[in-house]
């Protein structure tokens, strides 16, 4: 299944989930055909479905958000970002979620916008929050490729529990995950 993004052209379709920013939808669309080689198209912005709330948290289940996405976008593999706050499961929150090789995957750009739980950059606020979210859309893309979490903490691949996790590793594939989809 994964080797169909080099021997034809993968489509991805994002799709903005709440008030996207264009800036958020250029960069996600420019990273995923820099490092997948993909054809990308951006659906129209869906609303955040009220169901997904849940009220003594005060957060989305990310499982909610990427139903929406895999019911309304129309590639291959869809990627639904959100300005919303997720959770999954037992987990205070997460940058995003996928299924392992399934078509719909979701990021939220809530947390990505902070560096409260650490992350440290000497570039300007809205540079690091662009890298993040370039970063957080390819590992997320990568899991529904059949991507796992890599042990190279320099691979976009590899687990980010917080933002200073994902300011170490480089919006590309390693070597090893590269090969893996190719």
């Amino acid at each position: 299944m994964t080797a169909a993004v080099k021997s034809r052209s993968m489509l991805v379709d994002i799709v903005p989930v709440g008030e996207v920013s264009p800036r958020v939808k250029r960069e996600a669309s420019a990273v995923l055909r820099s490092v997948y080689d993909c054809d990308v198209t951006v659906h129209d912005d869906q609303a955040v479905p009220d169901t997904a709330y849940d009220d003594g948290r005060g957060q989305y289940r990310a499982e909610d958000l990427i139903e929406v996405v895999s019911r309304v976008g129309g590639g291959e593999k869809n990627i639904g970002i959100t300005p919303r706050d997720l959770y999954y499961r037992r987990r205070n929150y997460v940058f995003g979620l996928a299924y392992l090789n399934g078509s719909g995957s979701v990021i939220s750009t809530h947390r990505l916008r902070t560096s409260s739980d650490g992350g440290v950059s000497t570039k300007p606020a809205i540079d690091v929050f662009a890298d993040r979210v370039r970063k957080e859309v390819v590992h997320e893309v990568g899991h529904t490729l059949g991507l796992e979490h890599c042990d190279n903490s320099k691979c976009v691949m590899s687990f980010s529990p917080t933002v200073r996790e994902v300011d170490v590793k480089e919006e590309n594939l390693c070597g090893t995950c590269s090969r893996l989809v190719r």
